[in-house]
């Protein structure tokens, strides 16, 4: 999923970056009110966030702008204004959420999380098609729908996963690796594999930012992270999932 980033303040705006590709999003930077819109009009994101105080154009002129061509994109305003009327602004001017700085990190990904479930952003989580090899055999299972791993049900669509009664919210990169597993469960995903998957072709694979991934990926969905069931270490190799273990 693209998201265009409007933050004047380049430290923000590049923590901000940073933050969203650790999640799996494809982040559109832009440091004013103007490119923003230039931004936004060449790049047709599925998600903007906007700082409020921007030069050029402020940020409630860009969603005013934004919501003249396109009434359903998700818009969430970031703004260090904290009072109700600026809020009340902002979200009569059609955005979706407001959060007021400071925040912290978890706090906005849960926002952009459930402002993509209630919009049903579904697209950003299809999964890219790997060419068919030895190492990287035909897939044995269309995981674009709801997918049972193990004693885990997880929707795409809505970024969550469910163990009986118990929730689970994810990112968009645990979705994709879960759905790799699955895709091609019995057989072991080496790591390029994996960073093809569900990082992109372009990016440049680092074995510590995989393996801390799936640490904290097993924290969220295995009953006992130490003895996962669900992601299970290849030493040397990579990982897989094992339907019937």
């Amino acid at each position: 999923m693209k998201i265009l980033v409007a933050e004047d303040d380049y430290n923000i705006l590049m923590g901000l970056v940073e933050v969203l590709e650790d999640e799996g999003y494809h982040p559109i930077p832009a440091r004013d009110g103007e490119a923003a819109l230039q931004a936004y009009q060449a790049e047709q994101p599925d998600f903007v966030i906007l700082d409020i105080m921007m030069p050029k154009q402020n940020g409630y002129d860009v969603c005013r702008a934004i919501r003249k061509s396109n009434t359903t994109i998700p818009i969430l305003f970031l703004s260090a204004k904290s009072e109700e009327i600026d809020k009340v602004v902002g979200l009569e001017l059609g955005a979706d959420d407001y959060l007021t700085k400071p925040f912290g990190i978890k706090e906005l990904t849960a926002r952009i999380r459930a402002i993509a479930r209630r919009v049903k952003v579904n697209k950003s989580t299809q999964q890219v098609p790997i060419e068919a090899s030895p190492s990287n055999p035909q897939p044995q299972e269309n995981t674009s729908e709801s997918f049972l791993i193990s004693d885990l049900m997880v929707s795409p669509g809505e970024l969550r996963a469910r163990r009986g009664e118990t929730v689970i919210d994810l990112s968009i990169r645990d979705v994709k690796i879960l759905q790799s597993l699955f895709k091609y469960k019995g057989k072991v995903l080496d790591r390029n594999t994996i960073f093809n998957e569900c990082w992109g072709t372009d990016y440049y694979p680092n074995s510590r930012t995989l393996d801390q991934h799936i640490s904290q990926l097993r924290k969220k969905i295995e009953v006992n992270p130490k003895s996962p069931k669900i992601i299970r270490t290849v030493h040397g190799i990579g990982y897989r999932y094992d339907e019937n273990l």
